[in-house]
């Protein structure tokens, strides 16, 4: 195995061991209460449609900037790698900026997770990008990135989705 994919496997682990403390802190039982809740734990009637719809867009950004995602809509054939990488990053931080007053609705480890999953995700597209050479095309860089994440196993999106989904659920009991 080479040093390149050996750089990648321990990304993807660095990724996965970020993220997996907030999957098992989401199925503890004292959890302290959440936004929107009172002292019981219960949700407020009001408050919980708008919970509901910041879980719906989370759920939806972090589908949007998986590797396989960004580069569907984003991949024009032409591209030099480093065009690509500027337009992935820019894409996933313009999304965040989007979404960011989501965090308000949400509990603190299920932002972290989406923070963590931005910043990984943008991280492993810059750090692909810096191993190929300069006249690569976008084509090239889409392929290590996707090799990169399909070497990694599950997913730190699939890891996201699974708390922003278990805590969504949690809300409409």
């Amino acid at each position: 195995m080479d040093d390149n994919k050996l750089l990648y496997i321990a990304i993807a682990i660095g990724a996965v061991a970020i993220i997996y403390p907030s999957v098992k802190d989401l199925f503890r039982k004292n959890k302290p209460t959440e936004p929107g809740e009172d002292k019981s734990g219960t949700p407020n009637a009001a408050v919980l449609p708008l919970q509901l719809q910041a879980y719906e867009r989370l759920a939806l950004y972090v589908d949007r900037i998986t590797p396989q995602s960004l580069i569907g809509r984003i991949y024009t054939p032409g591209l030099s790698a480093v065009d690509m990488q500027i337009a992935m990053v820019q894409q996933i931080k313009a999304e965040y900026e989007h979404n960011v007053t989501q965090q308000i609705y949400v509990s603190a480890m299920t932002w972290e997770a989406v923070k963590t999953l931005k910043e990984q995700t943008i991280s492993v597209i810059n750090q692909v990008a810096v191993q190929l050479p300069p006249d690569a095309s976008a084509l090239d860089l889409n392929k290590q990135i996707l090799e990169v994440f399909l070497q990694a196993g599950e997913s730190p999106a699939e890891l996201t989705a699974q708390i922003i989904n278990a805590e969504a659920k949690r809300l409409m009991r």
